[in-house]
């Protein structure tokens, strides 16, 4: 069986869903450069096992509308897509699921809207705390020093076009670049002013041990088609983010249950603390850590037995746990 795909309006916009199965509602959040289809195959797992697996084209990306503009790509405006699905499909609660731009969009979901949120499964990206700057005050000093793409990726129009040229290259090359095989962080020992494709690694020829080249292609397509400024957008809300958040709740009081590949940048620690100290320090209803050895950022598919397992043995877990 395949996903099924329709289009829900939600928050002023049209949101563009791939769902299969039948039960509780799980919703999938992917990051940059993905969409929907990164999680096609726990979709399937968790169909097969007895939910509702539901994974949109979050705004900005493939199907889903992409309004213009820094506030209109914010994690609340997102956030507000999100809770819209959840009236759509009759469901007071889910579970949500995470990675990269989705991690962090969970987290916030879990800080301003828990009252709808059963639990979280986030990926890679651990829970940090609203820092005392905005995000470029940490950045824009780096940058100086060395690439950083975070800096690269604020203004309108370069990186557009650099990405959009060569949409195939820069994705095999960016999803090769975070994979277990490579070490991310190598990428910033390039000096400042250079473009993405002059610091990323060649990327071996596919099919590689983890991805397909059909599934390369399914991914692909979707931005050989729009291009990549909706999700570039989303860096760009960087410090717009960080001003919405001024008064959330600064810890996450939801069941969480986090997983991480052993060679993600992520985890690295680049503040000098350890990314999972902080974690454990702020989220009060931690439930589970685990370690996948090997593995990089793109953990549900270089590793896709260990997440779903990870997925669908807690979440059996808390459904027993909160019929209790």
């Amino acid at each position: 069986m395949e996903p099924t795909h329709r289009f829900v309006r939600t928050n002023g916009i049209s949101l563009h869903i791939a769902e299969q199965g039948a039960g509780y509602p799980v919703i999938f959040c992917h990051g940059f450069p993905h969409g929907w289809f990164v999680w096609h195959r726990q979709l399937a797992a968790l169909a097969a096992a007895g939910y509702h697996a539901i994974a949109p084209d979050l705004r900005g990306y493939g199907r889903t509308e992409a309004p213009a503009g820094v506030e209109a790509t914010t994690n609340q405006a997102v956030i507000g897509d999100l809770l819209g699905l959840l009236d759509e499909i009759g469901a007071e609660r889910a579970v949500f699921v995470g990675l990269d731009f989705g991690a962090q969009m969970v987290w916030e979901l879990a800080l301003r809207a828990p009252d709808r949120v059963a639990a979280v499964f986030v990926l890679n990206n651990p829970y940090a705390p609203r820092p005392p700057k905005p995000p470029s005050a940490f950045w824009t000093r780096a940058a100086e020093r060395h690439f950083l793409h975070l800096a690269y990726f604020q203004e309108q129009g370069p990186a557009d076009a650099e990405l959009a040229a060569r949409p195939r290259e820069f994705l095999a090359r960016v999803y090769y670049s975070l994979s277990g095989d490579y070490h991310y962080l190598d990428t910033w020992k390039n000096p400042p002013g250079l473009g993405y494709l002059d610091v990323l690694p060649q990327a071996p020829e596919l099919p590689w041990k983890w991805l397909t080249e059909a599934e390369f292609d399914a991914l692909a397509s979707e931005f050989e088609r729009t291009g990549f400024t909706g999700g570039l957008n989303w860096y760009r809300a960087l410090d717009r983010n960080w001003e919405l958040t001024e008064g959330l709740p600064t810890t996450v009081e939801v069941p969480t249950y986090f997983l991480y590949g052993e060679n993600d940048p992520d985890m690295e620690g680049f503040s000098g603390r350890d990314p999972l100290t902080t974690l454990r320090a702020n989220v009060t209803d931690l439930r589970e850590v685990e370690k996948v050895p090997g593995a990089g950022h793109l953990v549900q598919l270089e590793a896709t037995d260990s997440v779903n397992a990870f997925l669908l043995t807690h979440l059996s877990a808390l459904h027993t746990r909160a019929q209790a």
